[in-house]
């Protein structure tokens, strides 16, 4: 087998097993962030 292919197996079996978390994931996470952003913000009096 050329280093290579070693290379590129080994790299796909480390993406395989990968499981980090993204921000923008989709899950409840994600969509606590939408609502807390599409609060509405208080109306601010000026002097």
């Amino acid at each position: 087998m050329k280093t290579n292919t070693r290379f590129i197996k080994s790299v796909v079996a480390a993406a395989a097993k990968e499981t980090t978390q993204m921000p923008w994931a989709r899950g409840a996470r994600r969509a606590a962030f939408i609502a807390s952003r599409d609060v509405p913000q208080p109306v601010r009096k000026s002097a």
